[in-house]
């Protein structure tokens, strides 16, 4: 019975299910499918039909997903994936679907550009797609197959990957040219930290630390980009943490006054992270990487 049900769940329909999650609801995915909308509803309907389960649920006027859709969802992702890698296989075809790649903002700034630049002439018949976020959220789409691999930085948890150590990092504390130095996470305490959203794996250290001492910062300016973290550590809004790679790719860089971090928590890896077995693009991925590590500009 269970396997009757399973050979029911087409690959059309888990390609307008996952439109309606991606979409945001019926009318975008009917748009976005070139479908009509009567189709897209009668046929999530009877993808709900088939499972025994509803897939969704009003919030308001959107369309929130269930416990069950969510892990559908997941399993969509994985099959239409395998899906397009099986059909550009058998056609000799390399390309037929985008590489879908994360990294932290630190990566993509300072490493990826030359990396990407040699990696998409290599790949000349696949669409590279870069997706930048904090380390949480990276290994989240990865593990949802909504990623097909990610740069990721320490800490991190690594149930389920494949992981693969890439680049070396030095991490410091920014602050205004004028700033004593920091010797201790003491120093820091009633500051306000620049940082960015949750999820990112600098953010931890650096609130860990201060935490290990029993110091609290006044407050934490959650920031999108470390232009805007820099710019304000060199105004006296704060400090923060920055891959020194990333502080030598920016002139901005130099208004800034730098502070050593302890051996322990300066030094960090950048990992490169994805599931199951490596599609094709990844295993090119590596290969560049181990044959020609990018460095980042000189000072």
């Amino acid at each position: 019975m269970i396997v009757l049900r399973m050979r029911m769940l087409d690959l059309g329909s888990l390609e307008i299910f996952r439109a309606v999650v991606r979409e945001g609801g019926v009318v975008r995915a009917a748009s976005k499918l070139h479908r009509v909308q009567s189709n897209v509803t009668t046929r999530i309907k009877q993808l709900e039909q088939r499972l025994g389960v509803a897939l969704f649920r009003r919030q308001g006027r959107a369309l929130a997903l269930t416990p069950a859709g969510e892990r559908l969802l997941v399993y969509s992702e994985r099959l239409l994936r395998l899906a397009d890698e099986a059909e550009a296989a058998v056609r000799g075809a390399p390309g037929g679907r985008p590489f879908r790649l994360g990294a932290m903002e630190s990566t993509a700034a300072s490493r990826l550009p030359e990396l990407l630049s040699r990696l998409h002439r290599a790949l000349r018949d696949t669409q590279i797609e870069l997706q930048t976020g904090p380390t949480a959220s990276l290994i989240q789409q990865v593990r949802e197959y909504r990623l097909d691999a990610a740069f990721v930085g320490e800490p991190f948890a690594r149930e389920n990957l494949n992981v693969q150590p890439v680049f070396e990092e030095e991490l410091v504390l920014v602050t205004a040219r004028r700033r004593n130095g920091i010797a201790s996470p003491a120093d820091l305490a009633g500051e306000t930290i620049l940082a960015f959203a949750r999820g990112c794996s600098y953010r931890r250290i650096l609130e860990d630390w201060m935490s290990g001492a029993g110091a609290k910062p006044a407050r934490i300016a959650e920031l999108g980009s470390y232009h805007a973290i820099i710019a304000c550590a060199a105004a006296g809004g704060g400090c923060g943490i920055v891959p020194v790679s990333v502080l030598n790719t920016l002139s901005a860089g130099r208004s800034v006054r730098r502070h050593a971090l302890p051996r322990s928590i300066a030094a960090n890896r950048t990992h490169l992270v994805w599931t199951d077995d490596a599609a094709p693009a990844v295993l090119a991925l590596l290969e560049h990487l181990a044959a020609c590590p990018p460095h980042p500009s000189p000072e």
